[in-house]
């Protein structure tokens, strides 16, 4: 979750940036994550501060055109290091590129145009994917069957015979698959894990190309990207483990329930009901027409409240998107809340898990806590603090720290 990210306290940040890197807190909120990924070779802190540095509070279709020109500029030079036979640079060039392009997949979401969100995305997936073909480590192209339309990913392999201890990577709501790679996949890697990747329905081109929305009971999507690992001589199936992103704090818990064979497992956050970042700031009487069964005066209501061709309304509808509602925000409302994890549910849950709890969590404060509360014979409860620089979702500004902490207890717990 990126452009509409809400305001976090103040106090909890950094003191040299307590007065952001934007005034807009959704823009803040980009610029950190970029930085952050910087430290794994998913970005210059120059050239992104340079590129957003003049794009002002609420300037969607400005915030917009600074990441995809600056996508644009980085991927161009890629490839011309690329023709040039300068081979490191361009795979360092590609993936900030796709990471950039990321952000401007997200920021597209706030405008009008719907298309120009799948055209930027395949210019991110073209970047990314060139990244993966001339990163210079072993890759294996995967294609995981799920119903009638499979999940693509990629299994990065390290040095040395295998079978190789395997982490699989879970995205979450809306992030670019480039920034799975930047988040742990290439300190994983460094450490001697192999490391899988990949689209999950409602993610990325599960959505953008395929329509295929999210589902609430994961274990349909893991069980058979387990199955698709543990077929291979080079991964061993008794060292498999699973890290999940944002909205995945709820996807990989509610795998767990079911799906067995991970030796190990970490969610950044934990989140038990994600409706809640839904419902945190909608009016009582809003609410009270969506329980009362009027989802048409719910609808009716919001419309009336957002413009169509508003940031707002887009924004709204790109969020809506993944769930496969169509156009009603009253069914987007009411499908959320089927992902939601009951106390039942995580009793069912075996396997070791790690659980960051970051300061000022903005989307599901607290969840993390209640998720150790409902685990507490299998999981660990890891804490980020302001002082340290861990503040806020995802701990933006500390990839560093959350790596070697989350990299250090999956040594310790998988071997």
């Amino acid at each position: 979750m990126t452009t509409d990210a809400p305001t976090p306290p103040r106090d909890l940040l950094s003191s040299p940036f307590a007065g952001g890197f934007a005034t807009d807190p959704g823009f803040d909120f980009d610029v950190r994550l970029a930085i952050g990924h910087s430290v794994h070779g998913g970005g210059d802190p120059g050239e992104i501060l340079a590129a957003a540095g003049p794009v002002g509070a609420g300037d969607t279709a400005g915030w917009f055109s600074a990441w995809r020109d600056l996508g644009e500029r980085v991927l161009d030079e890629a490839d011309d290091a690329a023709a040039t036979g300068h081979h490191a640079t361009a795979a360092a060039r590609h993936l900030r590129a796709a990471n950039y392009l990321g952000f401007a997949v997200s920021a597209a979401a706030a405008l009008p145009d719907g298309d120009t969100l799948l055209t930027t995305f395949r210019t991110h997936r073209r970047a990314w994917d060139a990244f993966v073909d001339g990163c210079g480590h072993p890759v294996a192209r995967i294609t995981v069957p799920h119903g009638g339309q499979p999940l693509p990913g990629a299994l990065f392999l390290p040095v040395g015979a295998g079978p190789h201890r395997t982490l699989v990577l879970n995205n979450g709501s809306d992030e670019a698959i480039s920034r799975l790679w930047t988040d742990l996949g290439r300190p994983a890697l460094a450490r001697g894990w192999a490391v899988f990747v990949f689209d999950g329905p409602g993610q990325q081109s599960q959505l953008f190309e395929h329509g295929v929305p999210f589902r609430p009971d994961w274990e349909a999507v893991l069980a058979p990207v387990v199955d698709a690992l543990v077929a291979r001589d080079d991964v061993d199936e008794a060292r498999l483990a699973v890290w999940g992103v944002s909205q995945a704090g709820y996807w990989v818990p509610r795998a767990l329930t079911m799906e067995q064979r991970f030796a190990a497992a970490v969610v950044d956050p934990g989140v038990v009901d994600v409706s809640t970042s839904w419902f945190a700031h909608l009016p009582r009487e809003l609410v009270d027409l969506l329980d009362g069964g009027a989802p048409d005066a719910f609808d009716e209501y919001l419309r009336q409240g957002l413009t169509r061709d508003s940031p707002e309304a887009a924004m709204m509808r790109f969020r809506a998107r993944p769930y496969g509602v169509g156009e009603s925000f009253g069914a987007a409302f009411r499908a959320v809340r089927a992902y939601r994890l009951s106390q039942e549910q995580a009793a069912d849950i075996r396997t070791p898990l790690l659980i960051t709890d970051p300061d000022g969590e903005q989307f599901w404060p607290g969840q993390s806590a209640a998720l150790a509360a409902m685990t507490p014979e299998v999981s660990a409860l890891e804490r980020f603090t302001a002082a340290e620089g861990g503040a806020m979702h995802c701990e933006p500004l500390a990839r560093l720290r959350v790596a070697e902490t989350v990299l250090d207890w999956l040594d310790d717990t998988v071997g």
